[in-house]
């Protein structure tokens, strides 16, 4: 209970010294006024409150509210700086309002006292209109309904002939006939349709004193019945709607509680209506927070957030807006996709598009991942390149994506609507590689094609051609390039005829061509041909702060190929991964995830490091700083780095017994290069076998 201390013993005090002790949440501790005689005083008196003339003695923490009505400024802003800091001080202005409302109220009370008021009151706070006739048809009753309805005052028709106010009314043949007529439709002159009850007034001797007609306004009444069917009719349209949709969608209201859901919610969350309506809007969330909660507390829609829902943790994306109505909130609706239907489509457009490409290039500059300064410089580089027809050279390691930006380059050029075509120079042997290069007439060696055939370089006029691993080409297939390069015709193998062609030449290797110009086995003028546009790719080891998206992108790909749903990679794998030098690039990086994926259990989500094989590196070649050319012996750098290379090319091909194939994979290097090496250095392989 509050305690209230009254400051001033006036009327206002007295006033609400009266209304608080009918009060039973306040109690008034003292009444204080410097006028020991103030009425206040004397009435706290009689009611056993404690008085006084100074309110500083009654003024304490324990005091809830203080009623200043002395008027004064002076005394407000005493207790106003005396008061605790849970005290409120009402000022006296409220006093006087409170004193002002006791009067009125007591005049409305002498008011309701008055039987003609009662009536009065009683016929006229009806919405229906009310109309009274004595017996000979004269107007005695006549309230405010009947005057908005009829359109006429009530001064204007009393004491008038009924007939003369309402002349379609049949309340005098109601005196006739002495019955009560119900439910009578009647339409008025003014067009306003009304049901009107008409009552006989009988005496209990049976004597007839009038007629009494009581009707309502059903013009509203249609008008809403006709809104109602519209209403109904657009609701069943909309549910029809809700419920034809292929996304999941839920309505909630205010108080966040379900009251609406379709058919595909149930499909997708696993949740009937009995599990969701009249439910909070967490009832159906399994991971995450409620959007429908969020929009109700912000009135703002949020769009595009992952969350699992329903008893199967099913992955979705939802919508939620808020549904205002004449700037209320009245809910919330949200639309839920389903995210594995989503991947589904997308995988379905992935393949599509992997289909497509499969026919000329596959890759964009967008399939290149890395934003690494160094892979960077090297996009911006082949983008340049593209624009232009000259012949590009894309450099770099084994692995590191030299064929991505060959297809990027050739979808990025003019061309692109054109054929691509692709070559591995070191797959084919010489005379091979020659004819399908180049063509070949008919006749020119046994098993030739009657008629002769196109070379890829026909194949690919106006368009593309990447010919990988150029450093691999002989000598005789070098000149038959630097001829298509520096001429843009061609002779098929066993003619003399040129033809014209129009082809744009990238080309790729992962050999040092300078190398190959010293030692002979490149010509110098074909390297200045093909160095026109050099571009470096760096190895993975130079970017390896692209390792994380790289490693993301090729999980999803990995995914699609193995049908597993892996998610990411823990912290520990990721530092295995980011601590090794990855001689064999991004398809070393592929082969490591891959197999780990293929040994991972099907409940397991992220790659750990126990997934991962020991990342140490494949090749453990020491150098014997003894087998290195001493200071004192000046020899040519290119003599000493060929006898060092070839030592390590008999130690590695010692290791694996004379095995050539085993021996170009510990090295890096194909097997075309190391035959030529082999052969260069002499080195003798039965000795080793």
């Amino acid at each position: 209970m509050q305690e209230v201390l009254i400051v001033g013993g006036g009327k206002g005090g007295t006033a609400i010294l009266q209304i608080l002790h009918e009060v039973s949440v306040m109690k008034v501790i003292a009444v204080v006024d410097i006028n020991e005689k103030a009425p206040g005083i004397e009435l706290s008196k009689e009611l056993g409150i404690q008085v006084g003339t100074d309110w500083r003695p009654f003024l304490n923490d324990s005091v809830d509210i203080v009623i200043e009505v002395t008027g004064e400024q002076e005394v407000f802003e005493q207790i106003r700086d005396k008061r605790g800091k849970n005290t409120v001080i009402i000022p006296g202005s409220v006093a006087f309002l409170i004193s002002k409302l006791l009067e009125e109220k007591e005049d409305l009370i002498h008011q309701l006292t008055s039987e003609s008021f009662k009536r009065d009151l009683i016929f006229n706070s009806t919405d229906d209109g009310m109309v009274g006739i004595d017996e000979q048809g004269i107007v005695m009753l006549f309230n405010k309904s009947a005057e908005r309805m009829i359109g006429k005052n009530q001064e204007d028709v009393m004491g008038l002939h009924i007939s003369e106010v309402i002349p379609e009314s049949k309340l005098t043949k109601t005196i006739q006939t002495k019955r009560t007529e119900i439910n009578q439709e009647v339409i008025l002159g003014n067009g306003l349709k009304i049901i009107s009850n008409r009552i006989p007034m009988i005496t209990d001797h049976d004597e007839i004193i009038g007629a009494f007609s009581v009707f309502k306004d059903i013009t509203e009444v249609v008008n809403l019945a006709e809104e109602i069917t519209n209403l109904k009719e657009i609701q069943t349209m909309l549910e029809a709607i809700i419920h034809s949709s292929d996304d999941a969608i839920s309505v909630v209201d205010e108080d966040g509680k379900g009251i609406l859901i379709n058919p595909a919610y149930t499909r997708i969350t696993g949740l009937s209506q009995e599990e969701v309506i009249g439910k909070p809007a967490t009832a159906d969330i399994s991971e995450g927070e409620s959007i429908h909660l969020k929009v109700l507390q912000t009135r703002r829609a949020i769009r595009g957030t992952k969350m699992r829902v329903g008893p199967k943790r099913k992955e979705v994306i939802v919508n939620v807006a808020p549904i205002i109505v004449n700037n209320k909130l009245k809910g919330s609706v949200g639309v839920i996709h389903d995210m594995s239907e989503i991947q589904s489509l997308t995988q379905e457009l992935d393949r599509a598009r992997r289909i497509i490409r499969t026919l000329e290039a596959k890759y964009m500059f967008e399939d290149i991942i890395g934003d690494s300064e160094e892979m960077m410089i090297a996009i911006e580089q082949a983008k340049l390149g593209a624009k232009t027809p000259a012949t590009v050279l894309l450099r770099g390691e084994s692995g590191t994506g030299k064929e991505l930006f060959a297809h990027a380059i050739h979808n990025a050029s003019d061309r692109k609507f054109n054929k691509f075509l692709r070559v591995n120079c070191a797959a084919l042997s010489e005379n091979l590689l020659e004819s399908e290069l180049f063509g070949y007439e008919e006749g020119a060696f046994s098993g030739a094609k009657r008629g002769g055939k196109r070379g890829l370089f026909e194949e690919a006029n106006n368009g593309s051609i990447f010919l990988d691993e150029i450093g691999e080409l002989s000598a005789n297939t070098q000149a038959k390039l630097l001829r298509v390069l520096q001429e843009n015709e061609i002779v098929r193998v066993g003619g003399t005829k040129s033809i014209q062609i129009n082809v744009r030449v990238i080309a790729a290797t992962n050999v040092n061509l300078e190398k190959g110009i010293a030692d002979g086995s490149f010509r110098e003028d074909l390297y200045y041909r093909l160095n026109r546009m050099p571009i470096q790719i760096p190895p993975l080891r130079q970017r390896k702060s692209d390792i994380p998206l790289i490693a993301e992108a090729l999980i999803t790909k990995i995914n699609q190929d193995y049908g597993r749903n892996v998610e990411g990679i823990t912290e520990s794998a990721m530092y295995k991964l980011m601590n090794y030098h990855w001689p064999g690039n991004v398809r070393e990086l592929e082969n490591v995830l891959g197999r780990a994926i293929i040994f991972m259990k099907y409940n397991e989500v992220n790659i750990d490091g126990k997934h991962l094989p020991q990342l140490e590196s494949s090749v453990k070649t020491v150098v014997n700083t003894a087998e290195l050319p001493s200071p004192d012996s000046v020899e040519d750098l290119a003599i000493q780095v060929e006898v060092f290379e070839k030592n390590i090319i008999q130690k590695v091909l010692e290791q694996n017994n004379g095995n050539k194939t085993a021996t170009a994979k510990v090295l890096n290097v194909s097997v075309r290069n190391l035959y030529y090496k082999i052969e260069k250095y002499n080195i003798e392989i039965n000795s080793m076998k």
